[in-house]
């Protein structure tokens, strides 16, 4: 049931990441160029692979009491800042990424998924 249930929120964190892009895809060229492109690109990913592993963490971790939840859901919330933090930082210092359109696109695909993993935390295991 947990496989499934992760499969379910990767296939609407992947088609929610896809939608943002093709969403971004126009104004972010028209605004930045093929660079802003490419940073809109990676700022995704790094947002969908943060997702993906607080994700992993809330069907993994088994927790059977409220407090094992609640322990559970601060563990996946704190891996996914931390995944984003570093990955987000190295990304932009790296000097291959437009910052601007980096930093924007992780912020707002991390935002937009926010909903899907708190909705995996609050479901019955």
């Amino acid at each position: 049931m947990t496989g499934r249930r992760y499969l379910r929120f990767l296939g609407l964190a992947v088609g929610l990441t896809v939608a943002l892009c093709a969403v971004g895809y126009f104004p972010t060229r028209r605004l930045s160029g093929e660079d802003g492109v490419e940073a809109m690109g990676a700022g995704c990913g790094i947002s969908l692979a943060a997702a993906t592993m607080a994700g992993w963490l809330l069907t993994a971790v088994p927790a059977g009491s409220p407090e094992a939840r609640m322990k559970r859901s601060f563990l996946a919330m704190a891996v996914r800042l931390a995944v984003v933090a570093v990955l987000g930082v190295a990304a932009a210092l790296s000097g291959l990424f437009e910052r601007a359109p980096l930093l924007f696109w992780m912020a707002a695909t991390y935002v937009v998924l926010l909903p899907l993993e708190v909705k995996l935390a609050i479901a019955s295991d």
